[in-house]
């Protein structure tokens, strides 16, 4: 679903609006969206080959999503500029998902 989203709101930013800042808005949330959109499944096979606190990642990635794309295409929309201020925080989220999927996924168990 999440990267369905992300092509959408891609093809929104190239077809449906012309101002610059929210073209800009929808393109780097949907490129963000897709990238982490798959990342999600990587957390998901990294879990089931054994690695720990892979939902955890899925997680982090899933809020960064929330917070960080889901603020870029509310203002690209026409939602305040202050809702920006939670972009950031979005954007924690995905560098933690990405710490703990660095520090966890490759450490698996071994194969014996």
């Amino acid at each position: 679903m999440s990267g369905l989203l992300a092509v959408g709101f891609g093809a929104f930013a190239a077809h449906g609006i012309s101002a610059p800042k929210p073209v800009e808005w929808l393109h780097t949330g949907s490129q963000y969206q897709m990238a982490h959109a798959l990342a999600v499944f990587a957390a998901f096979g990294l879990h089931r080959a054994g690695a720990k606190d892979m939902g955890k990642v899925a997680a982090f990635f899933l809020i960064g999503t929330l917070l960080f794309c889901g603020s870029l295409y509310a203002m690209a929309l026409g939602a305040p500029r202050a809702l920006g201020a939670i972009t950031p925080v979005g954007g924690v989220s995905f560098l933690v998902g990405w710490a703990l999927m660095a520090a966890r996924g490759f450490s698996l168990p071994d194969q014996a």
